[in-house]
């Protein structure tokens, strides 16, 4: 079923654009892919696109491709990106390990990631899902600091 494309802007449309580029809360970016595949005028339809072929999160890219499969786009979904979701997220996530005392708790790493560096605390929270701690305190166990 294709929903018709409408040529005015949804009332709450500015919200929503800031919401979709709202690059530190994946799931208000998911929210937001939600209500403008609902809507279907031309600025959604490209805001959607641009978060399908860009998103960091998989889980965004999916719902933009079957939003805008549902308004009648010609698109295909981009593959699954492989390796680091983010440039140099190793070097980050040990220049967070190092910053913190010798002997640190991985809750204090955790909680300090996602004070200096939301964007990518989000990214991989909302690419792993329920298996983010898991990931993240591997990888954190796994950085070597030689201080």
């Amino acid at each position: 079923m294709n929903i018709e494309l409408h040529n005015e802007l949804p009332t709450d449309f500015e919200e929503l654009k800031k919401a979709a580029n709202r690059t530190s809360n994946w799931r208000e970016r998911l929210s937001a892919v939600e209500a403008l595949g609902e809507h279907g005028d031309q600025q959604s339809v490209h805001i959607l696109k641009r978060l399908m072929t860009n998103d960091t999160v998989y889980a965004i890219q999916e719902t933009a491709y079957r939003k805008l499969k549902l308004l009648g786009e010609d698109v295909q979904l981009p593959p699954r990106k492989k390796g680091d979701l983010i440039k140099g997220v190793g070097k980050i996530l040990l220049r967070i390990k190092k910053s913190l005392p010798e002997g640190h708790t991985y809750e204090a790493f955790k909680e300090k990631l996602q004070k200096m560096r939301s964007d990518v605390y989000d990214t991989y929270e909302g690419d792993k899902g329920s298996d983010f701690d898991q990931w993240l305190e591997s990888t954190w166990s796994g950085l070597l600091t030689n201080k």
